[in-house]
Order: C-alpha cells, then sequence, then structure tokens
C-alpha cells in the first residue's frame, strides 16, 4: 500500500449497512478484487455495489459522482455507476461512500480484437464531449485535460532525470513534436479521463459500461485517445482514431499524454519498483514513441 492508503474488510461494510441502509441488511457482501489504489469495492447481493475511498485523495469522487452522474448518465450511450446512495463515515470507517449498481460485464484484454469496441468508446467519447457544461468542474493543474503546454516542465525533467535509461534524443524528439501541436481550440468538454481497460465493461466485444469517474471533469479531450496506446492494436487504434474524429493535433496532444505520464512516473519512483515494471514502462515509452504516427 502507499502512504495514506487503508485497507477496507467486510465486517466494516457490513455495519456500515447496518447502520444506515437496514433495508439491504440480508443481503450478503462479497469483496471484489482490487483493480486499482482509490476504492474498494464489494458486491452487495446480485444488484449493488458498496463503493469505499481506501485514501483521502479519492473521497472528493464520492461528491463528484454524486453531483454529475445523475445529469450525464441520461446522454451517455452505455451504462454508468450512478449513486444509488450516499454513505456517512461510520465506526472506524473515516469518509463517506456511495452504493451503486452492479454493473455486469468484463474488462477487456490485450491482444483480441478490439474494432467494435474501439468504435463503441468513440462514440461514448463523442457523446460525452456533446453534453452541456451545466457549470461541471473545469480540469487545472497539470492533471490530465488541462492544456498540455503545463505539463512541458515535469516531463523534460523526467526525460532528463532517466538519462540513458531511455532513448532521450528520440522521447525529446516526440515531445517537442507535441509542444508544437496546436491547443484544443475550444471550451472545455466533459472528459472521463481515464479509460484504462479497468475502467471498461464488455460483453461479446461491444461496449456494455464504463465505471470509475473519478477522472471526471470538462477540459481538453485529446486524453481520451489513451487507450488506443493501452488497450488497442494498430487495428483497432486506426478504428478508434477514424471513429473519434479528432483533428491532427488532437490526435498528437493524446498520444502525448500517457508518454509523460509514464515518464515522469518512471523517473519519481524509479528506486521503489521493481526491475519488471521498470523494463515493462521503459517499452511502453518506445512503443508510443515507435508508433505515434500510425
Amino acid at each position: 500500500m502507499r502512504p495514506g492508503e487503508i485497507v477496507v474488510a467486510v465486517e466494516q461494510v457490513r455495519a456500515l449497512i447496518d447502520e444506515q441502509f437496514p433495508e439491504w441488511s440480508d443481503l450478503p457482501i462479497v469483496a471484489q478484487p482490487l483493480n486499482g489504489t482509490d476504492n474498494a469495492l464489494f458486491r452487495v447481493g446480485d444488484r449493488l455495489t458498496a463503493r469505499l475511498p481506501r485514501a483521502q485523495w479519492a473521497v472528493d469522487q464520492v461528491a463528484t459522482d454524486t453531483s454529475w452522474l445523475p445529469r450525464l448518465a441520461p446522454h451517455l450511450p452505455v451504462a454508468v455507476p450512478v449513486p444509488i446512495a450516499a454513505g456517512r463515515p461510520g465506526g472506524d470507517y473515516p469518509w463517506p461512500w456511495t452504493v451503486v449498481p452492479w454493473l455486469a460485464g468484463r474488462n477487456p484484454r490485450a491482444g483480441q480484437d478490439h474494432v467494435e469496441l474501439a468504435v463503441d468508446l468513440a462514440g461514448f467519447v463523442r457523446a460525452m464531449i456533446a453534453i452541456e457544461p451545466m457549470d461541471g468542474p473545469v480540469k487545472d493543474g497539470i492533471q490530465r485535460g488541462v492544456p498540455l503546454a503545463r505539463r512541458d516542465e515535469v516531463t523534460r525533467w523526467s526525460i532528463a532525470a532517466l538519462g540513458d535509461r531511455i532513448d532521450g534524443r528520440a522521447v525529446t524528439a516526440a515531445w517537442d513534436e507535441a509542444m508544437a501541436a496546436d491547443e484544443w481550440p475550444g471550451p472545455p468538454v466533459w472528459l472521463h479521463g481515464d479509460l484504462l481497460e479497468g475502467n471498461l465493461l464488455v460483453d461479446g466485444g461491444r461496449l456494455t459500461g464504463v465505471i470509475d469517474f473519478g477522472g471526471l471533469g470538462r477540459g481538453d479531450p485529446a486524453v481520451e485517445v489513451l487507450p488506443g496506446w493501452s488497450l488497442f492494436d494498430a487495428r483497432a487504434r486506426a478504428a478508434y482514431r477514424e471513429a473519434l474524429g479528432f483533428d491532427d493535433a488532437t490526435w498528437v496532444r493524446g498520444w502525448a499524454w500517457p508518454l509523460s505520464g509514464t515518464l515522469y512516473w518512471l523517473a519519481d519512483l524509479w528506486d521503489t519498483i521493481s526491475g519488471q515494471d521498470r523494463e515493462e514502462a521503459i517499452r511502453y515509452i518506445g512503443y508510443i514513441v515507435r508508433h505515434r504516427h500510425g
């Protein structure tokens, strides 16, 4: 665990539900595998999921989900986890939490034929972009969705810190190309912001749901290009690009986001991660740089 993370046990969830939502007190509770670090998930009966933050940095999502997902969901082509109930801190659990519907499906896996999924996901992204702003939160700082230029300093620091562990000349050339791309010309649009395979649900190769809106906000939609580099092969990536309809500059900024994020993660955590994780990150950086034009 990282500093600040906590372990959430079935017994804690049982006590919270019994106290705050007695109508569900007879339902079984089953812990779900940890696919991320922000939240612990527990299936409650057949139709519900309790979602409890595991760290302070994930707590704000409770308010974001309860405020915005009910307003966004009617405009989206697939299911999203609109909260059914919001829980309070209780016992030895310190933060607010939510109960959401259990959404059926499985996560897609790299190496499979994802052309249909790519087209479906592009439809989801386009639907998000088309939703009225509704004065939703705008991305700030250097988080995903802000103008890419705000990542320039930290990215160049990362390249320098990694030194000859990566092909610095090739990576710098790619980053220079990204910095030369035009910025998003329109107003900030709605973004999911974290379209990794663990946040996608599929059935029969088609997209059925999108979960974990921890990156929700409004900004530059280039960040939604991420699955083109984290999940899709060249064929599916081409289908995704065509179905998104993004211009060349947005596509360039799109591959620059995972490049920047991986460079910083690798440079910042080099001494604390395994050799295997280092090698995988270096390969991923090289893959983006080599294939960024196709």
